[in-house]
This record gives structure tokens, sequence and C-alpha cells, in this order.
């Protein structure tokens, strides 16, 4: 019992709770305030402009957003045109520059082969001994004709022992400078070939005995005292083939030296001819100053000459002034003295006789 009034009063309590709180929480009549109304009325419009304005604002970003897209989306488009393009132009000349690698390498190729023939074909003529030195003689020709003129070298010239250089080079002082060309490769190829210390030991000795019997046959037979230089010259077709003689055999270089024979390499020879080439030129210029020396000296006796017949020509023409200065004096008396004796006056008659005095007539140069 007790239990179910104390239920009872609960909910007593709980329902009267509900019903404060529904008072509490119901809303009061407004009260009338004009002011209030005024103002929030203002509100109320300025809520509304704001709200226009806002909507103004977001109309315009939404269509400026939509330009800027419109106008990135374009440019994005052209430049992924002009990319494209660009790509394949770029690939059409990549694709055009790998077709003349490829013909270039072709080329190459052929020139390779023809290379190796060329090769092959100048080992054949190195081979030949007779082969070997119109090789030389050839490429020692090709160097001079560029260099020189005709009538500043001779080939296979004749010298007063009947003896034949390959070459010879004319000099200002009328000496020819001969030039060898028969270099003996033979031993040279043995040298280089050799595999074996003894076939090493045999091709030294007989590149030494080869090629110093021919530098004593250049300096025997081109080395005439007045009428060839002092020196002669060795020409070898081969740079490589120098390069090894200085490196390997310096003591035939020393014995040429000392022989008066200079051994010259293809480059060699070039710098040599263009030396003799600056001689020729010195002495021809030298010569044409010797001769402008000599033709002012004539040509300053000549003006001296001439500035005594001047000096002479003004003697006649101050003498001829002098007498005509003289004249005009002696003129000048004469027509004093007639104007005197017109002053004069006669008591004769004008009619008396005159007697007229002969009147002599002046001869040429008075």
């Amino acid at each position: 019992m007790s239990q179910t009034l104390l239920l009872v009063l609960a909910l007593a309590i709980a329902a009267g709770l509900i019903v404060i709180i529904a008072l509490l929480l119901r809303a009061r009549p407004p009260q009338a305030d004009p002011a209030a109304e005024a103002r929030v009325a203002e509100l109320n419009t300025r809520v509304q402009a704001m709200g226009e304005l806002l909507a103004k604002a977001q109309s315009q970003l939404q269509q400026t957003v939509h330009e800027r897209l419109d106008a990135v989306s374009a440019r994005l488009g052209d430049t992924l045109q002009t990319t494209t393009k660009n790509t394949t132009d770029n690939l059409q000349k990549l694709n055009e520059r790998l077709a003349v690698i490829d013909v270039a390498q072709k080329n190459i190729s052929e020139l390779a082969t023809q290379v190796t023939s060329q090769v092959g074909s100048l080992n054949n003529i190195l081979a030949n001994k007779q082969s070997r030195g119109a090789f030389g003689q050839g490429q020692l020709e090709a160097i001079i004709a560029d260099l020189l003129p005709k009538s500043a070298y001779e080939f296979q010239y004749t010298l007063k022992n009947k003896s034949r250089p390959d070459c010879v080079i004319f000099m200002p002082d009328s000496r020819p400078l001969i030039i060898d060309a028969k270099f003996p490769l033979e031993a040279m190829r043995a040298f280089r070939e050799a595999t074996t210390d003894d076939e090493r030991r045999q091709a030294v000795a007989r590149v030494k005995q080869d090629i110093a019997k021919h530098i004593a046959d250049i300096a025997g037979k081109y080395l005439i005292p007045g009428e060839t230089q002092d020196i002669a010259l060795m020409f070898i077709p081969s740079e490589s083939i120098y390069a090894d003689l200085h490196e390997k055999f310096d003591d035939l270089v020393e014995r040429a030296r000392r022989a008066r024979v200079m051994i010259i390499s293809p480059n060699m020879a070039f710098l040599a001819v263009q030396l003799v080439r600056q001689i020729r030129k010195d002495a021809e210029m030298q010569e044409a100053a010797e001769t402008i020396r000599r033709e002012v000296g004539l040509m300053m006796k000549d003006v001296a000459l001439l500035g005594d017949r001047v000096r002479k020509l003004q003697g006649h023409f101050g003498q001829t002034t002098k007498d005509v200065e003289d004249i005009l004096i002696s003129t000048g008396k004469i027509e004093k003295r007639g104007a005197r004796i017109e002053d004069l006056e006669f008591d004769e008659p004008k009619t008396a006789d005159i007697i007229v005095a002969p009147i002599r007539k002046l001869e040429a140069g008075e």
C-alpha cells in the first residue's frame, strides 16, 4: 500500500513538474514596440539587399570562373595542339636525320671497304721497289707542284756528272737543291714484321746497312761543290716510318746530318718547300729593291741635270729681261728727245725743204 502511494506521489510530482516546465516554455505574447519593428524591418531590408549582393557576386564569380576555365581550356588546347605539332615535326626531323645517319653509315661502311682495299693496294705498291719509288716521287711532285711555280723546279734533272736526281729546286744563287725520293723501305718493313729477337737483330742490321748506303749515294752523287747546294734532302713518303727512324735509329739520322743529307717526311717536305718559296720570294724582293734603287739613282741624276738646265734657262730669262729693260730705257729717252724737238720753234717757213734722214731697217735679233 505504501509502495503504491509512493508511486502515485511520484507520478503526481512528475506531472506537476511537466506542467511547470510547459508554462515556462510557453511563448509570451509579443508586446507592441514600433521602434523595434522599424529596426527589424530595416534589418530585413539590409539582409535582403545583402542577399541580393551576395547572389550577384556569386553570379559574377561563377561567370568569371567559367570564363577563366574556358580561357585555360582554350590555351591548354592550343598548347596541346602546338606540342603535338612540334612533337610530330621533331619526330619527322628525327626520322630524316636517322635516314641521313643510315646513309652516312652505309657510306662509311663502303669507305671502310675501299680503305681496306686501298691499304691492300698500298701494301702491294710499297712491296714493289719500282712501284714504291713511283709512289714516293708522285707524292713529292704533288707537294712541290702545289707550292712552287713550274720555273722553280724540275724532275729528273741531269747534273754535270750525268746523275739524275728525282727533283731539283732552283735556288736564287743558281745552285739547285736536290731531293731524293728513293727510300729503301724493305729493311724497315722487315724490322716491323720481325717477331723474334733474331729476326729483329737481322732487320736492324739491314736497316742500318741499307740506309747508310743510301745516304752515302746521295752525298756522293748529288752534293757537287759549286754546282749544287751544300745539303740534299732524302724524302720518306711515310710519317710513321719517319717517326720510327728518329725514335729507334737516331744514329742513322745523326750520320745523315754529318753527311749533309736531311731526312724529311711529307709534312717536313711541305715546310721545307714553304721555306724555299719564302727564300725565293725574299730574293725576288731584294732584286726588285736593287732595281728600284738603281732606277732611283738614275732618276736623281736626271733630276740634277734638269735642275742645271732650269738654272741655265733662268739665267737666259734674266738676261732677256735685262735687255728688255735697257730697250725700254732707250725708248723712253728717245721719246723725251722727240718731245723736246717737237717743242722747238723755227723762223723758216714750214714749206722749207726738209732732208729726210735715211731709215735703216732693223735686222732680226737687234
